[in-house]
């Protein structure tokens, strides 16, 4: 079950905006009813230090809550920390979402390089332990490339066969080169590389917290219906 309005209303009455317009997206994709278990990943690498200063971060992380409060009915949503390497694995909860962004990234260390994969394996390894059957839409936000592409492009391929779709996000520049690597990501082929497409990309640009609530979110899971019926097609998903 979803989690309902009046819940909302009670536990982070600041999401109730954000919970409409998710639901709204989620009807116009036909995912009304629709379960997932939603992740965060967020990139802690050095160029990413001025989007946790203005906020941006702790917008995105309140807006995937938002979308998560639908799709799951624990009201926390799992978040990867990376850069070299994995920084932090915590939660996100309704009931505490306000100024979390901050609060976990002051126990945090030095701001490293780019290292998708790292992050991806930690993704796979909760969602494994976990039990769960239910598809996961894995929110996974960028700056740039990957230190290491090739990595980055098997842990894709392997995660094919794993009911995970991966929508990545890129802040920054769109035109920089770094997000040519997600491009291709985005594009591998199937079925020579992977069993089904399980990637998305989009570029929420320089200034992400521009981007209105309702487009964000109709981003997020525009790619999400599509990958849910080949998922089940190849038996990735029952």
């Amino acid at each position: 079950m979803a989690i309902s309005l009046s819940k909302v209303e009670e536990t982070a009455p600041a999401l109730v905006s954000l919970y409409k317009t998710a639901g709204a997206s989620l009807s116009a994709h036909g995912l009304e009813g629709e379960r997932a278990a939603v992740y965060l990943v967020v990139d802690y690498s050095g160029s990413m230090k001025p989007y946790y200063r203005d906020g941006t971060v702790q917008a995105l992380a309140d807006r995937v809550l938002g979308l998560s409060a639908h799709l799951d009915d624990d009201g926390r949503v799992p978040v990867v920390f990376f850069s070299t390497d994995i920084d932090a694995e915590t939660d996100i909860e309704l009931a505490d979402h306000e100024g979390r962004i901050d609060r976990i990234v002051a126990g945090l260390g030095h701001m490293g390089k780019t290292s998708y994969h790292l992050a991806m394996d930690a993704v796979i390894d909760h969602y494994l332990d976990s039990g769960t059957t239910a598809p996961a839409l894995v929110v996974f936000q960028t700056d740039g490339g990957p230190i290491n592409k090739p990595a980055a492009e098997r842990y894709l391929c392997k995660a094919a066969r794993l009911p995970l779709f991966w929508q990545f996000v890129g802040f920054g520049d769109p035109d920089s080169k770094q997000f040519d690597f997600l491009r291709k990501l985005d594009e591998l082929a199937v079925p020579e590389r992977r069993a089904v497409d399980n990637a998305g990309f989009f570029h929420a640009g320089s200034d992400p917290r521009t981007v209105s609530d309702a487009e964000l979110y109709d981003r997020l899971v525009g790619e999400f219906p599509k990958w849910l019926v080949s998922a089940r097609a190849a038996g990735i998903l029952p």
